[in-house]
């Protein structure tokens, strides 16, 4: 008997992308910030991500929206000579498509189709961890497919007999949109479960007087890798869009001797479906409830201020209520760029508003890291009142725990033992000092 071996690596799925600049349609209120050839390798980067051999792109300018297939004949006629030129078995559109337009695409291109959201939430799908996490995309994918069963099935007609008479029975379209219904019902239950569980071990967190300092910014501006050099964890960082969803919390250690949680978060990108708004408004609430909120921005990129811009747009658009005022901009990659570059940047560091005062690092070579902990320990040490306390030779837990939470401004001894400090506490760590000293 001859052995047999069997390659089960999936195969290469070799794919064209394709970003519509509807800039000029009639119907578009406001042209894309991007550039149309950033648009263009973001959506590569986009693709690249779900592991596709990328062997073709085209930009194609859409002057008329075509409610049908989105782009002209003309157009559709291009795109399936560029698939069938590059052998791709599938076209990547950097756009939301209906669901018409994704079947008569599928249809004329002769191959498969996939859409922004589609492709976002298959991203989503792959890299989610947590349960909560796994929960939401599943949930953006659900309510993104619901519409589109149309596309997805070839029996949708065929009737299924209902009750004990037969009946007229429900369509096979019915049954699966009722189906994915009870399904969203359930996903959604559970969801409220695992909040709720989440809001518990926030308030066992609020009980440890840690400020909470949280990082947002665009995807692949180099949060990660920040997060890594500030806490010495080891977070996924790759150059790749999305390469980490789920929050991560990690100890901070200020130059003050004070400690703080750092968050990480997942990045943001431009054209957020709205199927994941949910999921990223989920995933955004420890930036709601954090201390201070670091923007980290990778001014290295040309289309830094785009990115910044939708950063604002997607923060305005989930948290509506969130306080600027405990917002700063980590300028980071800074490491990438040229000596005449860094030294305009650092004049307009310089020369920014006080309150917000940018700080240019390097996550990569260290660069400007002394000077951001510098500033997070000084915001953080903003908030607090100074209180004189005088304590017993017998409580040094309470000395000890105030050396950690608070900032000692003067310390003194009298003749009898007793330690006379001016501290510095956040009202929540004076909430749990007096109760270690009552206690």
């Amino acid at each position: 008997m001859t052995d047999k071996y069997i390659d089960h690596a999936p195969d290469i799925v070799r794919a064209v992308v394709v970003d519509p600049d509807i800039a000029h349609a009639a119907d578009q209120r406001a042209a894309p910030r991007l550039h149309e050839d950033s648009r263009l390798e973001e959506a590569i980067g986009l693709a690249l991500a779900l592991d596709l051999e990328i062997v073709g792109s085209l930009s194609v300018r859409v002057r008329k929206l075509n409610p049908a297939t989105l782009f002209g004949a003309g157009k559709v006629e291009e795109i399936k000579a560029l698939c069938e030129d590059a052998e791709a078995s599938l076209c990547v559109v950097n756009g939301a498509l209906t669901p018409i337009q994704q079947r008569n695409l599928e249809k004329e291109l002769e191959r498969k189709v996939i859409d922004r959201t589609g492709m976002i939430l298959e991203i989503f799908g792959r890299r989610a961890r947590t349960r909560e996490g796994k929960l939401q995309v599943e949930l953006a994918r659900l309510e993104y497919e619901k519409s589109r069963l149309v596309r997805t099935w070839t029996h949708l007609e065929r009737q299924r007999a209902t009750g004990t008479t037969g009946g007229p029975g429900e369509t096979q379209i019915e049954l699966d949109r009722r189906m994915i219904a009870d399904k969203i019902k359930q996903l959604k239950t559970e969801l409220d479960d695992v909040r709720r569980t989440r809001n518990l071990h926030r308030v066992q967190r609020k009980k440890v007087p840690y400020p909470i300092v949280a990082l947002v910014g665009y995807t692949n501006a180099g949060k990660s890798t920040l997060f890594n050099n500030l806490t010495r964890a080891e977070v996924l960082a790759k150059d790749l869009l999305f390469a980490t969803l789920d929050t991560t919390l990690r100890t901070l250690k200020l130059p003050n001797g004070r400690s703080a949680m750092l968050s990480d978060t997942v990045g943001f990108i431009s054209d957020l479906p709205h199927e994941l708004v949910a999921a990223f408004r989920a995933t955004l609430e420890e930036v709601e409830q954090a201390d201070l909120i670091l923007h980290v921005r990778d001014v290295s990129n040309e289309e830094t201020e785009a990115q910044r811009q939708d950063v604002e747009q997607v923060l305005q658009q989930i948290l509506p209520d969130l306080d600027r005022g405990r917002m700063f901009e980590v300028w980071n990659k800074i490491d990438l760029l040229d000596a005449d570059s860094k030294e305009v940047l650092y004049s307009r560091a310089v020369t920014a508003r006080d309150a917000q005062k940018p700080i240019p690092v390097s996550a990569v070579t260290g660069e400007g890291i002394e000077a951001l902990l510098s500033r997070i320990a000084a915001l953080v040490d903003a908030e607090g009142e100074e209180i004189d306390l005088v304590l017993e030779p017998h409580q040094g837990e309470a000395l000890a725990f105030l050396y950690q939470h608070g900032r000692i401004i003067a310390r003194h001894e009298d003749e009898d033992g007793r330690v006379h400090v001016k501290v510095k506490l956040s009202d929540m760590a004076y909430g749990r000092y007096e109760r270690m000293a009552a206690g």
